[in-house]
């Protein structure tokens, strides 16, 4: 994998709006006020590209305006990371105006540089990660960097830092609390704290055991399943075949897979569709392993443990569960393509290298 650099005081970090055109909302300024005095405690400079505060509308309608913005923010040397500002769900529309451009897929491979955001955001991950960029399952800018209490969650903060070093190795560890998700982001809530629970699960292994060592792959589940099947837009599986985006049964062997459900909170019913695809193309038995992100609000939390052991029951594939990433507050980063190691036995997650230069 084509590794960035980290970030230091004094850089320029871009905000893209790739998916919903959300951030551009009058309902909004409070939000990009907050994270930009955020990221200048950090020493770092927020730059808005050409089309991340455009309407909404006009956003849907010009995924190739969307796509400009990812570009330019990969050609500009002085940009050194970005970050999206919220998710979606057809940002797979960026991907001909992207994969087809020399100079943008040049720019990805030689000058690379940090990129982080969650749920439709996948598809972005999955586009760079097929160019040969690690990116990085992580916070985006709007119910993150913004967040509306008076400083980013702990937690997230925690791991957000880890952009800013060149660690040899680190553990994922279970986060001591979680949080409800905001009924509200309006201005009025600024400096309200989020509904705080105590972690009463922790880590738990649903299936399998040992230790397992492979490259990090995934996102969410209704992403890739909507990429694999078009069950959303029947497009999106014809471009994302045309490009071959997605991993070859062979290429899946070295992978240990990451998933999560989304803030639609599948039922189990839906979950368990979406995962007799994954196990009907073979996948669930060519990779090494499975992590699991905490249901957000901890919705259907029981009930996706018995869809799991269900779906896996004459699979020997090992899968850990409830881990702080994606839909779920607090998040940790997921580095695509890093080497992990997972212990089953010991419910251990460590990133065994180097995630950035």
């Amino acid at each position: 994998m084509i590794k960035p650099k980290k970030l230091n005081k004094g850089d320029k970090i871009a905000v893209v709006s790739l998916s919903r055109g959300l951030l551009g909302l009058p309902g909004c300024k409070h939000e990009i006020e907050i994270a930009k005095r955020r990221l200048e405690e950090y020493g770092l400079s927020m730059v808005m590209m050409p089309n991340t505060l455009a309407p909404m509308d006009y956003l849907k309608e010009h995924p190739e305006a969307r796509a400009a913005d990812l570009k330019q923010a990969f050609m500009d040397d002085e940009i050194k990371g970005i970050i999206c500002a919220i998710g979606g769900d057809d940002t797979y529309r960026l991907i001909p105006y992207l994969m087809n451009d020399e100079e943008f897929v040049n720019a990805v491979k030689n000058n690379p540089k940090i990129f982080t955001g969650f749920s439709d955001t996948t598809m972005n991950h999955l586009m760079l990660n097929r160019l040969g960029l690690r990116t990085f399952y992580g916070p985006c800018l709007m119910v993150d960097i913004a967040e509306l209490d008076d400083e980013m969650l702990p937690y997230t903060k925690q791991y957000f830092d880890k952009y800013f070093m060149a660690e040899e190795s680190f553990e994922i560890l279970s986060s001591d609390v979680w949080y409800s998700d905001r009924e509200s982001y309006a201005a009025e809530f600024v400096g309200v704290p989020r509904k705080k629970h105590e972690e009463m699960h922790g880590y738990e292994v649903l299936n399998g055991s040992g230790i397992v060592e492979g490259k990090l792959y995934g996102g969410c589940i209704e992403s890739i399943y909507d990429a694999m099947t078009g069950h959303t837009y029947e497009e999106e599986k014809q471009l994302i075949e045309k490009y071959n985006i997605l991993p070859s049964l062979d290429e899946w062997k070295d992978k240990i897979l990451f998933l999560e459900t989304s803030e639609l909170m599948a039922t189990p019913e839906e979950l368990k569709k979406m995962l007799m695809e994954f196990k009907n193309r073979d996948i669930f038995k060519a990779v090494k392993g499975i992590i699991v992100g905490k249901p957000i609000d901890e919705k259907f939390y029981e009930e996706y443990k018995d869809v799991y052991k269900d779906v896996f029951n004459d699979l020997d594939t090992p899968i850990l569960y409830n881990m702080n990433f994606g839909h779920s507050v607090p998040r940790c980063i997921i580095p695509y393509g890093a080497n992990c190691l997972v212990d089953y036995d010991k419910k251990k997650v460590i990133i065994t290298e180097k995630i950035l230069d």
